[in-house]
């Protein structure tokens, strides 16, 4: 398995489109299957019941809301129970990452699970800043960081083993810095990220395997090998598997990064930060009178 590790913030420095990561024809076709034959939601459900109290502890009123991309009813729901009109839209989109957003025209874009599949996230975090109305907010829960580096860790020892190279299994993973990154260069104020692990345990590989596929999250690079997965190969990495990330009663360990995301649109009322040089007290007299009070 191949883990990716260019970071999601950066682009190529030439005028065109920058290059189409996933399949987003064989992403749909994936989903609709995952829920027509029962989707597995444990992340999703935790995510959605996280983004109630995030947006519980906004102290704010919100007028237009939409919910992009989150598979599901649960976050649209929220989002109903959150502003006065809110509205949802699927992901991934009919055409392109174009979104159906004008200018200044909402005060709250949320997302959950559907910011890791696509393939210009800077440009839809720009597109989603522009959509939003001064001192509107965004709030977002993307897979990311450590997810599933036991599983990558797995294939790749087994794909060098046994085929003589590695081939592309995982998308690539948002990390926590490149996150923070991403939201300052869509021009957002006040960004705040972190990063909530799941470990989750199953009896061996195929279990997590299985779930992934009720998740409609199984292999949609668009660089990913054509050729069916020997089966010699499968075995070794469920061995290495049950060898290196097992507990002591057997069972497997599967890690699941969420990062989160949160800014505002710029807004004169804002808190903004001093200027260099305009602080009443010097850092060394400041703690010199902190001493003093001990």
């Amino acid at each position: 398995m191949n883990a990716v590790s260019v970071g999601r913030n950066k682009r190529p420095m030439t005028s065109a489109s920058p290059p189409k990561v996933f399949d987003s024809v064989l992403l749909k076709m994936r989903q609709v299957r995952a829920a027509r034959t029962g989707a597995e939601t444990f992340l999703l459900d935790r995510v959605v019941e996280d983004l109630g109290e995030r947006l519980h502890a906004v102290v704010r009123d919100f007028r237009n809301a939409a919910d992009l991309g989150s598979p599901g009813h649960g976050a649209a729901d929220v989002l109903a129970l959150s502003a006065k009109q809110s509205r949802h839209v699927d992901w991934p989109l009919s055409e392109g990452e174009a979104l159906p957003f004008e200018t200044n025209s909402l005060d709250l874009i949320v997302s959950a699970l559907a910011l890791q599949f696509v393939n210009d996230l800077p440009g839809v975090l720009a597109q989603i800043r522009r959509a939003l109305q001064p001192d509107g907010y965004f709030l977002a829960a993307s897979i990311g960081g450590d997810t599933l580096t036991e599983l990558r860790q797995s294939f790749a020892e087994a794909e060098v083993a046994l085929d003589g190279g590695l081939s592309p299994r995982v998308i690539p993973m948002l990390d926590l810095r490149d996150a923070g990154a991403l939201l300052q260069r869509a021009g957002f104020a006040l960004p705040v990220t972190d990063v909530d692990r799941v470990t989750v345990r199953y009896d061996n590989m195929f279990g997590l395997m299985h779930d992934l596929r009720r998740m409609g999250a199984t292999n949609m690079l668009m660089d990913r090998r054509r050729t069916p997965l020997r089966r010699a190969t499968l075995l070794h990495a469920a061995e290495i598997y049950a060898q290196r990330f097992s507990d002591a009663d057997g069972r497997i360990r599967a890690t699941f990064d969420i990062v989160w995301m949160a800014g505002w649109s710029p807004d004169a009322s804002q808190p903004k930060p001093l200027k260099p040089g305009t602080a009443k007290m010097s850092l060394e007299a400041a703690v010199k009178k902190a001493g003093e009070r001990k």
